[in-house]
């Protein structure tokens, strides 16, 4: 009989409706174990406002089965001060840390498969004095892991990012070939190792509009990509660019893509998401662990309304499974 997946979905951002996606998720059946993470006192007020009937028990550790409608497993980690949906409290920072902590260590430790994310808000972490530049660059850092790579799917599109949270200003200097190495081994890796795909193919977009033109509009296609995307092309790795990607990102090539890898954050991001934002996953590549996460914000004008919508969230958990089957 086959060994049952089972997940670490933390809750995010208290005031946001990450603590919301773990109730109305609940309120189905699900083919693996998902474990939430979170405040109990929380889920339950939550649960109470949303009208939601869901009963909280303590997760058990010692057997593993999928989770029934109306059950959510619990890993209690309790808040450091009282929720207001949609109301940010810089209080509570540290607890958003805990609950990435306390997913991170059980996956590292065999306790869970994967770890699923709801959204965090950025901006409350670092009013608490907390250094924290995304989810991408924090598990990075718990992992001990050099480099990892961002990157969004949908069924349709893969889009990976060569940079990730980085003002516009700086990212022309951040595209060097050493960076543009590592991110396209670990993207090819993936797509072998987690995904299946064998020889996956892939298009690498530009910096500069149209690509430079011919290093009319700027020489780093010439000097930094096209060099990398060569030397790889010269190992067998089916790499096509550096295209611009103003055309790239049509039918004609995608059509010839397994994924894309954009330069930068919102070179490649915009286009995913108006491709399927809602139903997309944020997926991290590179890790010793498995990691993917919704492809969408903390919503605080959402939090408690009952208004959200769980694709995004159960394309996560259907990637996280699949690749911690396929995990080498």
């Amino acid at each position: 009989m086959a060994t049952v997946t089972r997940l670490a979905l933390t809750t995010g951002e208290p005031a946001g409706i990450g603590p919301d996606l773990a109730i109305k998720l609940a309120l189905a059946d699900l083919d693996c174990e998902v474990i939430t993470l979170g405040c109990p006192v929380l889920l339950e007020q939550r649960a109470a406002q949303l009208g939601a009937a869901v009963h909280i028990e303590r997760f058990d550790n010692r057997r593993r089965d999928k989770n029934r409608a109306g059950r959510i497993k619990l890993l209690p980690l309790p808040c450091d001060a009282p929720v207001t949906a949609g109301r940010l409290d810089p209080a509570n920072a540290p607890y958003v840390i805990r609950l990435l902590d306390s997913a991170i260590d059980g996956c590292r430790h065999g306790l869970f498969d994967a770890m699923v994310t709801a959204p965090v808000q950025k901006s409350v972490i670092n009013d608490a004095g907390i250094a924290f530049s995304g989810h991408t660059e924090y598990l990075a850092q718990q992992t001990g892991t050099e480099r990892v790579v961002m990157m969004l799917a949908t069924e349709e599109l893969r889009v990976a990012l060569a940079t990730t949270h980085l003002p516009l200003r700086d990212v022309a200097d951040a595209i060097t070939q050493p960076l543009l190495q590592q991110v396209i081994s670990i993207l090819h890796h993936d797509l072998e190792s987690r995904f299946s795909i064998a020889d996956p193919r892939i298009l690498v977009c530009g910096l500069n509009p149209h690509a430079g033109e011919n290093g009319h509009l700027g020489d780093e296609e010439i000097t930094t990509i096209s060099p990398v995307i060569r030397h790889f092309q010269q190992q067998g790795m089916r790499l096509t660019g550096p295209l611009p990607a103003d055309t790239l990102f049509t039918a004609k090539h995608l059509q010839q893509a397994d994924a894309v890898l954009a330069m930068y954050h919102d070179q490649g991001l915009p286009v995913l998401k108006y491709q399927g934002f809602g139903r997309a996953a944020n997926i991290t590549l590179g890790l010793p662990i498995v990691r993917t996460s919704v492809d969408h914000g903390t919503a605080l004008d959402l939090a408690g309304t009952g208004n959200i919508d769980t694709g995004s969230l159960k394309t996560a958990i259907r990637v996280a499974c699949q690749m911690s089957a396929r995990h080498d």
